[in-house]
């Protein structure tokens, strides 16, 4: 890579970093694993960072390469097993940085994933449908399916314990 490209990147991943972190704790629910994921996608995206360049914008790219990373990281053998039996031990709470509260991070984490992406990329990240479409794949009126199906869930799921603590 030529040292031109290598600086653009730089600064890339360090205006960045915080962006992609927060919205990959908020797909996976999980400061270590969102660093571990966006670690991954940086480096994706470093292999091929001439050739994005030159296309356009690459923060839609960033966030597609993201999501997959996270895809195939749920869909490991060993992280099904560590849930098998539905307890995480040590449980820490959300820091502020996150900017959501524990009851709907736990909400969250009960969405099917790629309900989860919309929800998450459309109202936590702010993008606009097409802008989620292009990340995810997909035309606009799955976009606002799947985030409307992902909130009929986060309610259900909200409404249940809500029920359970009082």
């Amino acid at each position: 890579m030529r040292a031109a490209d290598d600086a653009d990147f730089r600064e890339f991943a360090r205006a960045r970093a915080l962006t992609l972190r927060r919205t990959a704790y908020l797909l996976c629910g999980d400061w270590h694993l969102a660093e571990d994921l966006v670690q991954n996608a940086l480096l994706k995206l470093y292999r091929v960072w001439p050739k994005i360049t030159r296309r356009g914008p690459v923060d839609n790219y960033a966030r597609q390469v993201l999501l997959r990373c996270w895809l195939d990281e749920s869909r490991r053998p060993w992280r099904r097993r560590e849930r098998r039996d539905g307890v995480v031990p040590d449980q820490p709470t959300s820091s502020p940085e996150a900017g959501i509260s524990d009851p709907l991070l736990r909400a969250l984490a009960e969405v099917p994933p790629k309900q989860r992406a919309a929800v998450v990329l459309r109202y936590c990240a702010g993008l606009p449908a097409a802008e989620v479409a292009e990340v995810l794949r997909c035309s606009e009126g799955t976009v606002r399916s799947q985030a409307a199906r992902g909130l009929e869930t986060l309610r259900g799921v909200l409404e249940h314990s809500a029920e359970r603590s009082a």
